[in-house]
């Protein structure tokens, strides 16, 4: 029977799953477990190279960087288990991050600013001001509206007929501020009618295929 250990690695690392060689870093370790509670939870494997390739956890001060990440550089703190796993003469350190309830997190860069992160295949994103809103929105009592004046209409026309649309296009072609089409985009996105794709140098919308639009919107 493959081991557990084995069985994750074969993924590969993913939106819930990261590899990391060695904890040296507590700042750059924070941005993960914020990425991974901001976003669907995750596992960390420690003392796993990025091939995959296990290397081992060297001391036990990479559980207590970990813990200090966790504690002292996110906000609000993030809450983590910890396994341990002996592999071939290996120990890996598996920390296990839930989704979080309280999110937007934030992990503390070197420099001391706050800044959220959340988790997109493989990789960590900074949150952008539409997300930030979108999470923000969605613990307000009250409920999304939505007037459909010309913008929303030229919104949805133009992604029926294109495949996708960037912020900055958006405000060109409906000729609207950017105030204007932030506000937009997240009442859609809040509707669950679009959904934000990110790249490393784009972020773009798209419509959420499982919204059937009737010819009034």
């Amino acid at each position: 029977m493959l081991h557990h250990i084995t069985k994750l690695i074969a993924e590969g690392e993913h939106q819930q799953l990261d590899f990391k060689f060695e904890i040296a870093d507590a700042h750059k370790i924070a941005r993960t477990l914020v990425a991974f509670a901001n976003t669907d939870g995750g596992r960390l494997l420690v003392g796993v190279k990025d091939n995959g390739v296990l290397a081992g956890v060297r001391s036990e001060e990479e559980y207590y960087m970990v813990e200090a990440a966790a504690k002292m550089y996110c906000k609000p703190a993030i809450d983590f288990s910890v396994k341990e796993w002996n592999l071939n003469k290996k120990t890996i350190l598996e920390i296990i991050i839930h989704k979080s309830s309280a999110r937007p997190h934030f992990a503390q860069s070197k420099e001391g600013n706050w800044l959220a992160y959340h988790r997109v295949k493989d990789q960590n994103f900074l949150v952008n001001r539409i997300l930030m809103s979108v999470w923000k929105l969605e613990k307000a009592p009250k409920g999304v509206y939505l007037k459909f004046t010309d913008p929303e209409r030229f919104l949805l026309d133009f992604l029926e007929t294109n495949t996708s649309i960037t912020l900055s296009k958006f405000i060109r072609l409906a000729g609207i501020s950017r105030k204007k089409a932030e506000s937009i985009l997240v009442r859609f996105m809040l509707l669950k009618m679009l959904r934000m794709n990110f790249t490393e140098n784009l972020t773009f919308f798209t419509l959420n295929p499982a919204i059937k639009l009737t010819e009034n919107g």
